[in-house]
């Protein structure tokens, strides 16, 4: 059994913020793939499903984002889930929107929701980075995770989301390339290799052949001797 966690503060208010891009991806996978519909427990919304023989439980803590750990605690002791067995969705400063990177363990940098995972479990779970960029300061950082999309990055958005639901079966399989590229191919799909042809011009008439000048005769070869030609002209 694995659990997947999706970060994100509760109520319509913070629905489309950026800091709620975990809920939205673990939104999207239950819907894509037929999990059951979402019900409350361990002060979060829980969903689950499969993907061939694992197990997921999908949570999505309703503890603001601050005590996070507490929801994804309660639901690993129900379920005696492993902490290398949980994967959690989140925000990510670092990576540019659209950007989506795999990691195993390490520190929170400063992430609220993973500070406080990493107080009630350990630094040991895995991680889907999920890139929204950064602001420039960090003075600006609480209100740009707090703001929602923008529309310009809505395709964006869109694409990314529907990689990693593409990607989930890969995940929960334990490949971690095959679901980064599922991702890859919604997010920057390859160009194809071959071009439209422009169309080929009209032939240019074929040049018409001058006519050729009628061979001249030649002239006939003298064959008179100078004698018969001094006869002729006393002849006249």
């Amino acid at each position: 059994m694995q659990l997947w966690v999706g970060l994100g503060n509760p109520g319509a208010k913070y629905a489309n913020n950026r800091h709620n891009i975990g809920f939205m991806a673990l939104d999207r996978i239950a819907e894509d793939h037929g999990f059951a519909p979402w019900r409350g427990k361990f002060q979060g919304q829980v969903s689950e499903g499969r993907f061939g023989s694992t197990r997921v439980v999908l949570l999505k803590p309703e503890t603001f984002m601050n005590l996070s750990g507490q929801s994804v605690r309660a639901a690993a002791d129900f379920y005696k889930v492993d902490v290398s067995d949980i994967t959690v969705f989140h925000d990510e400063l670092d990576l540019a929107p659209g950007k989506c990177r795999l990691k195993q363990g390490g520190g929170h940098a400063g992430h609220n929701g993973l500070r406080s995972i990493h107080q009630h479990m350990s630094p040991d779970y895995a991680r889907v980075r999920l890139g929204i960029g950064h602001p420039g300061h960090k003075d600006r950082v609480a209100g740009y995770v707090l703001n929602d999309f923008p529309k310009a990055e809505q395709e964006m958005l869109d694409d990314l989301l529907r990689g990693i639901s593409d990607g989930a079966p890969a995940l929960a399989a334990g490949d971690g390339s095959k679901f980064l590229n599922a991702v890859s191919l919604r997010v920057a799909p390859p160009r194809s290799s071959t071009g439209t042809k422009a169309p080929a011009k009209a032939d240019a008439p074929a040049p018409q052949a001058s006519p050729q000048p009628a061979p001249q005769k030649k002239e006939a070869t003298e064959t008179r001797s100078p004698f018969d030609k001094l006869k002729d002209h006393f002849r006249k």
